[in-house]
């Protein structure tokens, strides 16, 4: 038995369509089951509740064998301290998970070993260090930049021809497109052979930074785009004007100064993944943002 959280979210919804695919015996935790599709529903047991909650995690574990685990991000209006949020989360399934015998595979960040405070990223490796301290047989996919944030950006690319990051015009940024990260987890979670702990870093095959970016998305959208980067106190600034609390804002720009400092090359990695920029923004961002608006 495989049990998904997040199977509605971006990552977890692709991960469930490729568990399915094989044929295996799937459970998913969802707090609302009626958001999963009517077809998924149909060929999975469904666990409702939070899978930060010890019971609903207890049930759900029940003769399973694998267990695919993603944080989801905090309130964004109301957040507790990340470190706070993802170790609460975490807890109770990471050491349920070892006392059963049940195999762990979790989205966390790319930067172990970063020496400096890299807020959400911080984050997310504290609690790599919460899950292995269980004991529990895990594969930590070890993430840079999503290519899926600049989807977030698609009304500006659209009606200002520009899309603005706080992160260094000029230094690359290791990216990974989500259909590469679902891919890497279904494979983990179908195969029954891998033992222990370990990271599994996923890069994507490039090495641009957001100036190289802004060019690849011209070229795909067919019209000038440019990148604008945002300083980094004007970036928290804007995140408490559009309703972040302030400790939210203030480490998600410790994450995005963390990222100018270097901290996915903190980590050994290799382009590991199939899916370049270019072909992103073939496959992905330009449907999303049409040619033609």
């Amino acid at each position: 038995m495989i049990v998904i959280t997040t199977p509605t979210g971006d990552i977890g919804r692709q991960i469930l369509d490729r568990v399915l695919g094989s044929g295996a015996a799937v459970r998913v935790i969802a707090r609302d089951s009626s958001r999963l599709p009517e077809r998924v529903r149909t060929q999975v047991e469904v666990v409702e509740g939070s899978h930060a909650d010890a019971n609903t995690i207890a049930k759900a574990l029940q003769d399973a064998d694998q267990l695919f685990w993603l944080v989801p991000p905090a309130d964004f209006h109301d957040a507790e301290p990340a470190r706070r949020h993802y170790l609460d989360f975490t807890r109770a399934a990471a050491q349920e998970a070892a006392s059963r015998g049940v195999r762990m595979v979790h989205v966390t960040s790319l930067g172990h070993g970063y020496d400096g405070e890299a807020g959400l990223l911080s984050a997310a490796l504290d609690m790599d260090e919460l899950i292995e301290s269980t004991g529990v047989q895990y594969r930590a996919l070890a993430l840079p930049f999503f290519m899926e944030n600049i989807l977030r950006q698609a009304q500006p690319i659209t009606q200002q021809g520009v899309f603005s990051l706080a992160n260094s015009a000029d230094r690359p940024l290791p990216t990974v497109a989500t259909r590469d990260v679902a891919a890497a987890a279904a494979a983990l979670l179908l195969d029954p052979t891998w033992k222990g702990q370990a990271r599994i870093p996923l890069v994507g095959p490039d090495n641009l930074n957001p100036d190289a970016m802004a060019e690849i998305i011209s070229g795909t959208l067919g019209r000038q785009v440019r990148y604008e980067q945002v300083p980094l106190p004007d970036f928290r600034a804007r995140l408490v004007q559009h309703g972040a609390s302030p400790s939210l804002a203030r480490e998600w720009a410790d994450m995005v100064n963390a990222q100018n400092n270097g901290i996915y090359d903190a980590e050994p990695h290799d382009a590991v993944c199939a899916t370049g920029f270019r072909q992103w923004c073939q496959d992905v961002l330009e449907p999303a943002v049409p040619t033609g608006a």
